[in-house]
């Protein structure tokens, strides 16, 4: 393993990590841990936990202090900024990917959104380690300078609305109509369902999702049909 690495990391990110294993721990996936028994202790899952509370606090914080809308409105708000796509992203631009210990297997067989999962799982994990390592204010002060920049975006494409009202809002804006949700498919017994579900504008099939409730399977529809739209 190359500390230089992590320590380069610490220094240019963080002014530097009192106790660096704290970092290497926090880039540590559980796979890399079953291949590396002799050498490697400890996974990222229990830093993963101390920072995601840490990172919901300050994204709280945050939007209380600058926004005056309802409960409801930033609760959407704080759930569209702490979702995996959003921190998922704010750890590719810090450049995560070359520092995660993953196993080979974990390596190869990756497919891009459980990649996307171990990104926000050590943006989490890293919170976690930089609170523990330097405390709060360090940690709400990356948080703020890597993940808070990108709520305007997220304010303006109104991604911060769940997958069905955002299509009902593009539908409506772009074809006049309303999207109707069609049971396409319903497999297994009562207590272990499986639902396919179409969406549908004026007719025409516009996406396809499944999942173990109807409305589940719903959301699932709504978000390829978004897909569709954004092609």
């Amino acid at each position: 393993m190359d500390i230089n690495k992590y320590q380069t990391f610490a220094d240019t990110h963080f002014g530097g990590f009192e106790d660096i294993g704290l970092l290497i721990t926090a880039f540590t996936h559980r796979s890399y841990i079953n291949e590396h028994r002799k050498t490697a202790l400890e996974h990222n899952e229990r830093l993963e936990f101390l920072g995601d509370a840490v990172l919901e606090l300050v994204v709280t914080e945050h939007l209380y202090n600058n926004f005056k809308e309802p409960e409801g409105i930033l609760t959407n708000w704080r759930s569209a900024l702490v979702r995996t796509e959003s921190i998922s992203a704010a750890a590719d631009r810090e450049g995560f990917e070359p520092l995660l210990r993953l196993s080979r297997g974990e390596k190869r067989a990756s497919s891009a959104r459980a990649r996307e999962q171990i990104l926000a799982n050590s943006y989490e994990s890293v919170v976690g380690a930089l609170y523990l390592d330097k405390g709060y204010e360090a940690a709400k002060d990356y948080i703020t300078r890597t993940l808070l920049p990108t709520l305007p975006q997220i304010l303006a494409t109104g991604s911060w609305l769940d997958p069905k009202s955002r299509l009902q809002e593009v539908v409506q804006s772009k074809d006049g109509f309303t999207p109707v949700y069609r049971v396409l498919q319903e497999d297994g017994p009562d207590h272990d369902k499986t639902f396919v579900i179409g969406v549908f504008v004026n007719g025409e099939p516009k996406g396809e999702g499944t999942g173990p409730s109807k409305q589940a399977a719903q959301v699932a529809a709504a978000s390829s049909a978004l897909a569709h739209y954004n092609e």
